[in-house]
């Protein structure tokens, strides 16, 4: 194969666009395809204190090192290996660790504000948009945060309603005129799940041809 193919889904907090991701991921042969998380080049902050840390809108555009995920994206599309950022969000910074990551032939792109930057949007050969209504969308990132993140009830609903919902009206919703395809109801949406998996393998052999 020549370039690899870079596939962006987006799509807000809760929306099930890792479901989509996942199917996708799933459906084609482990060696041929990377995922990466916009979630993993939030901006280290190392130099703020826990406290100050917890203060940050992480729902904001400027909360990702865009710039370092854009050069890493480039590498793996040049067929270039990566040293992928991990991030704790117990302690709200990146951690010294990271993981070394190898050029495949897809690559998925998964996160919230991926179509809002247009040097990102650029890069994709395929954008999708995970759309799902909003009364789901906050009962999952509830369960998630509570189960995964160590979050209390109460600073997730606190932080939905501060932060997570303007951000979502202001720079992912819009977005979504940018997407290519869009996915009502996420990975529950199992007809149009396996049309994107149908779409994408497509893709993959017309260039193997």
């Amino acid at each position: 194969m020549g370039k690899p193919i870079l596939i962006g889904i987006a799509g807000g907090t809760g929306s099930g666009k890792t479901t989509v991701a996942k199917a996708i991921y799933n459906a084609l042969p482990e060696n041929t395809i990377t995922m990466i998380e916009q979630d993993s080049y939030y901006k280290d902050q190392s130099e703020l204190s826990y406290d100050e840390r917890i203060l940050t809108n992480y729902d904001h555009p400027l909360a990702f090192d865009n710039g370092l995920l854009k050069e890493h994206l480039k590498a793996l599309l040049q067929r270039k290996p990566i040293d992928k950022p991990v991030y704790n969000f117990e302690i709200h910074n990146r951690a010294k660790d990271t993981i070394r990551v190898d050029p495949t032939d897809i690559i998925i792109l998964e996160g919230i504000m991926i179509l809002e930057d247009r040097h990102l949007r650029d890069l994709m050969a395929i954008k999708i948009f995970v759309d799902t209504d909003p009364d789901l969308r906050i009962i999952r990132r509830i369960v998630r945060d509570i189960n995964e993140r160590g979050r209390t009830l109460d600073s997730v609903i606190e932080q939905y309603i501060r932060t997570v919902k303007p951000a979502h009206d202001q720079f992912i919703e819009p977005n979504k005129k940018f997407a290519d395809i869009i996915i009502p109801e996420g990975g529950y949406n199992k007809v149009a799940v396996d049309i994107m998996v149908a779409k994408v393998q497509s893709v993959i052999k017309e260039k193997m041809d």
